[in-house]
């Protein structure tokens, strides 16, 4: 163990190393207040069009014709999902199981802002 010790530096390199990692936690902890107060003016809705967009942008060829058309409404969103014709297949998926996992995601995450959310593919 000593030998170990000796080869990280001593434990004083061992504390300094930790002292390190809590004021990377402290300052982790006040950006993300930070960016609480800044999405406090964000509707969930777009939160959820965020990961949405995300997951399709990985599955696509042609990320630039890929657009999402957001509704909001009282009883919940509705996510519009278009994209190029040759990539509609790669969206929704062998049997629909790809916008089926992307629906499950996006109503997760709706379930945690407490809002409603569908998830569309347009043609």
């Amino acid at each position: 163990m000593d030998d170990l010790n000796a080869a990280m530096g001593g434990a004083d390199a061992f504390d300094e190393a930790e002292a390190g990692v809590e004021g990377l936690e402290a300052e982790g902890a006040d950006e993300l207040v930070d960016a609480e107060i800044d999405d406090a003016s964000e509707l969930p809705s777009d939160r959820i069009a965020d990961l949405v967009e995300l997951l399709v942008l990985g599955l696509v060829d042609d990320v630039d014709a890929v657009a999402l058309d957001v509704t909001d409404s009282a009883e919940g969103s509705l996510i519009e999902i278009t994209v190029a014709p040759d990539d509609v297949g790669k969206v929704i998926g062998r049997r629909g199981r790809t916008i089926k996992s992307i629906r499950t995601l996006a109503r997760a995450l709706g379930q945690r802002l407490d809002t409603e959310v569908e998830v569309e593919v347009l043609d």
